[in-house]
């Protein structure tokens, strides 16, 4: 039984230890990243902590939806200061296993209905859910997708309207992850969350996602062109979100 469990265990540890390395997209050496996750870090007085700070760091790049052909490093989406989901996520992975955390990447395939009122025309979505280690315990979270105001602005929205769900996000759905648990935009775990229609798994990062989920050639090119004319649409609706405009003044004669 001891020795069963010691098997146990050492598996554990080296599946644990597969989220650490490097890949095509994340360079565990690049000199600007390990320089930014020791600034964020160095006064971290624990695990969570040290988890929390590079969280936060990319939760705030504003996210933009644009398609690229080619998957960014996180090198290049620091540079750049926004990203994609997949972008984002990259680059946290990125900080996380710098900072000596294991982390990885899940993805779902969502209902387009999440995404009501900023690309409803889609009948479903892929969403990059992060994985985190953290006292050998996995967490999962995608709040870090979104920025705290647009969360802050869709569920008010939400509200108005009388929706559910719609931009993302259920109108009760976590604002942020604290470390100790799971958090979802969409309020309940995957297993329960009636937006999420089946599971892709998991990736190494974003090459290794288009790889596995690469569709026909025809249907490569309508992502295309959809992308090409959903995302900038979807980037002015969120940034509306954030920057409603003025109501009209009344003017009295």
């Amino acid at each position: 039984m001891a020795q069963h469990l010691e098997l146990l265990a050492a598996a554990d540890a080296q599946e644990t230890q597969r989220w650490l390395v490097a890949t095509p997209l994340i360079d565990l050496e690049d000199p600007k990243l390990r320089l930014r996750v020791h600034a964020l870090t160095q006064l971290c007085r624990n695990e969570r902590e040290k988890a929390l700070a590079p969280y936060g760091f990319v939760r705030r790049f504003r996210l933009s939806t644009r398609y690229s052909l080619r998957p960014r490093t996180a090198r290049e989406v620091f540079d750049a200061g926004r990203g994609s989901a997949g972008e984002k996520a990259t680059l946290l992975v990125a900080m996380l296993r710098i900072a000596g955390i294991p982390a990885r990447i899940r993805y779902v395939t969502t209902s387009g209905e999440l995404l009501r009122g900023v690309a409803g025309c889609l009948r479903e979505a892929d969403r990059p859910l992060l994985e985190v280690c953290l006292q050998g315990q996995w967490q999962r979270t995608d709040t870090y997708i979104f920025d705290a105001e647009l969360v802050a602005a869709a569920r008010q929205r939400l509200r108005e309207r009388g929706w559910e769900w719609g931009y993302g996000i259920h109108v009760a759905g976590s604002l942020a992850w604290n470390g100790r648990e799971s958090a979802y935009l969409g309020g309940v775990p995957i297993e329960c969350d009636l937006m999420v229609l089946r599971e892709v798994g998991l990736v190494r990062d974003e090459i290794d996602y288009r790889a596995r989920s690469r569709p026909a050639l025809h249907l490569h090119l309508l992502r295309l062109l959809h992308w090409g004319w959903a995302a900038p649409v979807a980037d002015r609706v969120r940034s509306r979100l954030r920057h409603p405009p003025a109501p009209a003044s009344v003017q009295y004669h």
